[in-house]
């Protein structure tokens, strides 16, 4: 969630400096782990050990209210880590990540990184790096749902669905990416009837248009005007 798509996916490229062996070695000293889809990665309040580099598939991030109300912190695609912030172990889990299709991830223990933080330096600059890039990502998160009342953060997240996946087909965006009401309602920090019952209020509206797990984005200026409509 954030009030620009830009940078979104720099943090993908935290390993980029490493060379191709370093790279190599990387990932031999971790384990392979195969995580079916719906399926735990790490849970929050679970003892924290290390990280976990995404290598295919793609992972939500996502913190659990003792209430039992989850909000989505990010989606996290190949390249990206997970597992922050105590990289090197210790302490719990502050939140949850499960994965959203079938993924192959890297996990690297904490003892293990340590020893390969002092064997190639510039896995260290690496991993400072990608946390810098999470830090923006996180505080982007902070500010808009601090800033942006809930219907509009509900048409940030529509207009940066249309920037990063929509097609165009003449005056319309469509976005073809299946999204139910339960992760709109996570993204923007509302319940799943309130995103059913806005959604409807767009379509009467005729600013979106949703055809079976298709969204059709007819008046994006629409949208644009609930976020700037000062």
């Amino acid at each position: 969630m954030s009030e620009s798509t830009d940078g979104l996916n720099v943090g993908a490229h935290f390993l980029d400096r490493l060379s191709a062996e370093q790279k190599v070695r990387l990932h031999a000293a971790g384990r392979t782990l195969l995580v079916p889809s719906a399926k735990m990665v790490f849970s929050q309040g679970e003892r924290h050990d290390g990280i976990f580099i995404i290598t295919r598939g793609q992972v939500r991030v996502y913190y659990t209210a003792p209430s039992g109300r989850e909000i989505t912190l990010a989606y996290w695609t190949p390249g990206h880590f997970i597992g922050g912030p105590e990289i090197s172990g210790g302490g719990v889990h502050m939140w949850s990540g499960i994965a959203v299709e079938d993924s192959e991830i890297t996990a690297l223990g904490g003892a293990t990184l340590q020893k390969l933080l002092v064997e190639v330096p510039a896995l260290a600059l690496a991993l400072i790096e990608g946390l810098v890039a999470k830090g923006k990502c996180y505080s982007s998160m902070a500010q808009i749902l601090g800033t942006r009342s809930v219907i509009e953060r509900l048409a940030q997240y529509l207009l940066n669905l249309a920037e990063l996946y929509g097609v165009a087909d003449g005056d319309t965006l469509v976005i073809n990416r299946k999204v139910t009401h339960d992760q709109i309602a996570a993204m923007v920090g509302s319940t799943r009837q309130w995103v059913t019952m806005m959604l409807k209020r767009f379509q009467t509206k005729r600013i979106i248009a949703i055809e079976g797990s298709t969204i059709r984005i007819k008046r994006v200026d629409l949208l644009e005007k609930i976020l700037f409509k000062d």
